[in-house]
């Protein structure tokens, strides 16, 4: 205990106001640099994983998805968008790492400054607009590390639609990126919930949506026959402003497919409290969105009765915040903004309180 509470004080009382000097953007470099020495450093991963992680003694592995996770706690996609730095995040004691979210073409994002800290409400705002180097490079990355079955902890992989690809081509699009990445990941996540992207939000409409999850269910059951291998889970992530119409919607067309789960939430687009005169375009992450994410959780779980795995994402800031997502029905959790406030060690403290 004694130890973790040092941890947390050296971040709140050095590194993060350092961190704060920084543009928000910068700070995150720096912040994945960083990340990407400790997991490269002969030996310090593995002896951190030893402090970070729960002893098997004290927690039976969370099955979710035909998957085994170590602890419920993992890293949102957004932080790790290229696969540069999450080997790092075992060492600090997640449970499981989502990358991304990658495109099929590389894509530099929206103009800068896209990111914005409001420290007050324990919130961001971003546009980024998945600027990552693409599916192709992020694979050739991927290709020189452990592959799955061979990782302490579950890799996923959030792939999105480039910017330039029309809306009508946005099967096509996803299927490169699904072929290309497949091999690489635990599961794959199929993002349409991003505000920042034209139009992504609308594959979250009927007709759109079963087609593109069709597709890439098809394209995962032919690529495990090929193979003699189990498919890959596929779990869809969803934006948190949806109607109860839409939600069932979707929630039907995930149960028809037989998909393996869902994400809820990414950030949401409703200006609250002092983000109604805020005059930056984006999403909005951490606290503003707890209440609205845990809700949606609460309403896929009854509407579902609790057959869909959910994965509980958004404002997660501590191990009650996180209590209440499991509470409402989720299986799993994510930080990132959490993390960004309460330090690299957060997760951790919130997988051993949700432990005990």
């Amino acid at each position: 205990m004694a130890s973790r509470q040092i941890m947390s004080v050296v971040y709140k009382s050095l590194v993060k106001p350092l961190l704060f000097r920084l543009e928000p953007e910068w700070a995150h470099e720096l912040a994945i640099d960083a990340l990407s020495i400790l997991a490269r450093t002969p030996g310090l991963p593995g002896w951190m994983k030893a402090w970070n992680q729960l002893p098997e003694s004290s927690s039976s592995p969370i099955e979710a998805f035909g998957l085994s996770f170590p602890n419920r706690v993992g890293l949102a996609a957004g932080f790790d968008k290229n696969a540069v730095c999450w080997p790092a995040f075992e060492a600090l004691g997640f449970g499981h790492v989502e990358i991304g979210t990658v495109t099929a073409k590389p894509q530099p994002g929206n103009p800068k400054p896209r990111m914005f800290r409001f420290p007050e409400q324990g919130a961001l705002l971003n546009r980024m607009g998945f600027n990552n180097v693409g599916a192709d490079a992020v694979a050739e990355r991927l290709r020189e590390l452990p592959g799955p079955g061979e990782r302490g902890i579950p890799l996923g992989i959030n792939i999105g639609k480039s910017k330039l690809v029309p809306l009508d081509e946005a099967v096509a699009d996803y299927r490169h990126s699904f072929l290309t990445l497949a091999d690489y990941a635990d599961y794959l996540v199929v993002n349409v919930s991003s505000p920042n992207t034209p139009d992504l939000r609308k594959l979250q409409e009927e007709s759109r949506l079963l087609d593109l999850l069709g597709e890439l269910r098809r394209l995962n059951h032919e690529r495990a026959e090929q193979a003699d291998k189990q498919p890959i889970p596929i779990l869809l992530k969803i934006a948190p402003d949806l109607s109860d119409p839409q939600l069932d919607a979707i929630l039907g067309i995930l149960m028809d497919l037989e998909l393996a789960g869902i994400i809820a939430t990414n950030t949401t687009m409703v200006r609250e409290g002092i983000f109604e005169t805020v005059d930056e375009v984006g999403g909005i992450s951490g606290n503003p969105v707890e209440s609205i994410s845990t809700e949606v959780i609460a309403r896929i779980y009854d509407r579902t009765e609790g057959r869909l795995p959910i994965i509980g994402v958004g404002g997660i800031s501590s191990p009650d915040t996180a209590k209440r997502k499991i509470d409402a029905g989720a299986t799993l959790v994510q930080i990132y903004t959490g993390m960004v406030y309460g330090g690299p060690f957060l997760a951790k403290r919130i997988a051993r309180a949700l432990a005990e």
